[in-house]
């Protein structure tokens, strides 16, 4: 006897469809090279002429990096912090921007077309070429001194990562083009109907932006948030990528070393993803 499928395990077997090439891709491409990687940074990796010599000395490399590099651990304080700065300011960004060219405006098309224009041209080396040149910061900054205000008012341990995003202020808002157009899309969700129906009720702008349209933009805003965490963590200005390539050629640590601060900060950044969708999506799901 024929089974037949559930509306809901027809859509999971189109979903899992959409999804089989990127799996088969990454069990081909990357599953080994992952793994492989997770090997070397539990040992000791010696490369010659002719082969790589793995010795494993256990979880030494991960103690080397918190118990004695100077340098790992407030490198990846400092990001991390500037990170819990840059995505709410993208993320708030991108939807004020958003909002704002979803409106009835001539050249509307222009605007959106500004506001992505950045992500096809900036390159990693356009982008640390316009900030090596000055391009990045905020001139009204460095005008107000606001730098020398925060290094007055707040601790010197929060004060360095605000000065840092603050000095590339510039280029960190050219990062929401997608984000931009992600809440365009997610506008386009919201019928026509629903707006007519809380002008008859009575309803202002400010009461639709609240009741209407922020609970409907709620899981894009949630995508906009991931998607910034995963942009930032291969930003051109990210010091522990910089770190991780440095160690690779170092005699003294090696491979095994750059393998192992890899791992701690692809842990970091999937912890934080997975935290902020869980919180987001539950959220969203007791609406």
């Amino acid at each position: 006897m024929r089974t037949r499928l559930t509306l809901g395990q027809k859509r999971s077997l189109e979903g899992f469809g959409f999804v089989l090439p990127w799996l088969i891709g990454f069990l081909v491409f990357m599953a080994y090279p992952l793994f492989y990687s997770l090997r070397m940074s539990l040992s000791e990796v010696q490369v010659t002429a002719t082969s790589v010599n793995l010795t494993y000395v256990g979880l030494d490399n991960y103690r080397y990096a918190f118990l004695q590099d100077n340098v790992f651990p407030v490198d990846l304080s400092n990001f991390l912090i500037e990170s819990l700065i840059t995505v709410p300011l993208i993320v708030v960004f991108s939807l004020l921007v958003g909002l704002m060219i979803n409106e009835e405006v001539p050249g509307r098309a222009f605007f959106r077309a500004i506001f992505f224009l950045p992500v096809i041209f900036s390159t990693s080396e356009v982008v640390m070429t316009l900030f090596t040149q000055g391009a990045g910061g905020a001139s009204f900054v460095e005008r107000f001194e606001v730098f020398q205000m925060l290094v007055r008012a707040l601790p010197q341990r929060l004060a360095d990562p605000i000065n840092a995003v603050m000095g590339r202020f510039t280029l960190v808002l050219w990062n929401s083009g997608v984000q931009i157009l992600v809440i365009l899309a997610a506008l386009k969700t919201i019928g026509r109907n629903v707006y007519e129906a809380a002008a008859i009720d009575g309803a202002g702008r400010w009461e639709v932006f609240w009741k209407i349209i922020l609970p409907a933009l709620r899981p894009f805003i949630v995508l906009n948030a991931v998607y910034t965490i995963v942009d930032l963590s291969l930003s051109p200005f990210n010091p522990i990528l910089s770190s991780v390539s440095n160690h690779m050629f170092n005699v003294r640590t090696g491979m095994g070393y750059a393998s192992a601060i890899g791992w701690i900060y692809f842990t970091i950044v999937l912890i934080a993803l997975a935290v902020v969708y869980s919180l987001g999506m539950r959220r969203v799901n007791t609406m």
